[in-house]
């Protein structure tokens, strides 16, 4: 059941890449009082969370943009699609699982031209590949899942982008960081990013509900120079930035109403985020990720991404034991309270199952104990599974 110090409805812990668990001031958070969405103390509270998020992005530049939109992780991708490129224009998208696909679909849906550079399961483009591609013709943007979801893979976005700026500087580096902003190391400004998605409901650790975009100062005047008009009008800059710019100044504005709970949640959860250096927040996810890769390798299991380098530590997607399948053994998880998610990548979704460790689950981690005791879990469920099995 949840961590006992929690004043929340027992119930088991959510260990899945997303939603997370969430603290009991975002969950109490969550049952504020209506509010008007144009009154002075939301005004203030939405004002007060976009700049919270410049200091989450690691951001300093003033032209860089923050929006924070009613919708999921997704409609990120319109954001970007809609407006950072335009129909016929070439975009690059890194392929490390099932949401590069996705993503690339976005951008077909807005009349771009995606092209995949694909990567084995559980791996990554190399370098070398993606140099090559970038000099063969003039993409508009290159696309990346910082941490993709369904394989547990982290992408090195510190070298693409030097990569990108030697090669093609002209090209927009996009960063698709839904598993990964608030777990992984992600400095928007000293990595040269143009944009970065995100939700709520990952590392942040908010309720789901909240599409999250930070924009850079390069890629809004991108955006001011378009030669045609956005492709959609509820993700449009044009009708959002001013209303985030007259948040963030706390002044009341309005295109669509936002969501004043969740924006309060999330005002809740950055504080809360914010309260001790994201170097250390960064540093704990690695521990936490080490300890839990660690006890995978000792129970004889492996991982999607086999390769050390290429391991994200938001997330562990491990391969179950030949002839076991994620409906077996999730049961036996949930028997002892604890959740965790089925596969994911089409190829292979019947072969592995996902461990999502971020958040305050891992910040937390030495009174909430909920790791130790997913890894316990793991452990005794797959024996249970293989002694029915006659393995």
């Amino acid at each position: 059941m949840a961590a006992p110090t929690s004043s929340q409805e027992a119930h088991p812990s959510l260990l899945i890449p997303g939603p997370i668990e969430i603290t009991d001031e975002v969950a109490n958070s969550m049952s504020k009082f209506a509010q008007s969405h144009v009154g002075p103390p939301f005004v203030n509270t939405f004002g007060e969370t976009l700049t919270m998020l410049r200091d989450l992005f690691q951001t300093k530049n003033p032209a860089s943009q923050p929006f924070v939109i009613a919708g999921s992780g997704t409609l990120g991708w319109d954001l970007v699609a809609a407006n950072l490129v335009e129909p016929g224009e070439d975009v690059l998208v890194l392929h490390t699982g099932y949401f590069a696909d996705s993503f690339a679909e976005c951008f077909k849906t807005y009349g771009a031209n995606p092209t995949q550079i694909k990567a084995p399961v559980g791996g990554r483009p190399q370098l070398p590949e993606i140099e090559e591609a970038l000099k063969s013709k003039k993409y508009k943007a290159v696309t990346v899942t910082h941490v993709d979801t369904s394989t547990g893979v982290l992408s090195k976005i510190a070298a693409l982008s030097e990569l990108v700026q030697r090669v093609s500087p002209d090209t927009l580096l996009i960063v698709d960081g839904v598993c990964s902003v608030g777990g992984e190391e992600l400095h928007f400004d000293d990595m040269k990013v143009d944009a970065a998605l995100t939700a709520s409901q990952k590392a942040i650790g908010c309720p789901p509900g909240l599409s999250i975009l930070m924009v850079s100062e390069r890629a809004m005047n991108v955006f001011k120079n378009r030669k045609s008009p956005p492709g959609s009008y509820y993700a449009s800059f044009k009708n959002w930035t001013p209303i985030m710019q007259n948040y963030e100044a706390k002044k009341p504005s309005y295109f669509a109403t936002p969501p004043t709970q969740l924006v309060t949640a999330l005002n809740t959860s950055l504080k809360q985020l914010l309260k001790t250096p994201l170097s250390q927040r960064f540093e704990k996810h690695k521990e936490v990720s080490d300890r839990v890769k660690k006890t995978v390798a000792e129970l004889g299991l492996k991982q999607l991404a086999s390769n050390p380098d290429d391991q994200a530590h938001t997330m562990t997607a491990i391969y179950l034991p030949e002839g076991l399948t994620p409906p077996e053994i999730l049961p036996k998880l949930m028997d002892r309270g604890v959740i965790f998610a089925g596969g994911l990548h089409k190829e292979i979704a019947t072969k592995y199952i996902r461990f999502g460790h971020m958040g305050v689950t891992v910040t937390d981690d030495e009174n909430r104990g909920e790791v130790e005791k997913a890894l316990k879990a793991l452990k005794e469920g797959l024996a249970e599974v293989q002694k029915a099995k006659g393995q």
